[in-house]
């Protein structure tokens, strides 16, 4: 089922907006819908997210300095393995 919408915009943002569906070869509507389309279902995909109880137990397990570098121990893990 499809509904009417009356948004009210900038005319600037709606003249770059008509250009740049017309160049797209979509209409308004049509660019706005898959707009607010992946928008919508990308919160929903961030809602699903779940943490297992096994990450959930392991989190805050290191406590580790604010500067440390990971891709430097990392680094010198793997020279130090592979000399």
């Amino acid at each position: 089922m499809e509904t009417k919408l009356t948004l009210r915009l900038n005319d600037t943002v709606i003249e770059r907006a008509k250009n740049y569906a017309r160049s797209h070869k979509i209409s308004l509507s049509k660019m706005i819908e898959s707009y607010l389309d992946s928008i919508t279902k990308q919160k929903e995909k961030e809602k699903k997210i779940s943490i297992t109880p096994l990450v959930e137990s392991l989190s805050g397990v290191i406590d580790l300095p604010a500067n440390f570098d990971y891709k430097k121990e990392y680094r010198d893990y793997l020279d130090e393995k592979y000399k």
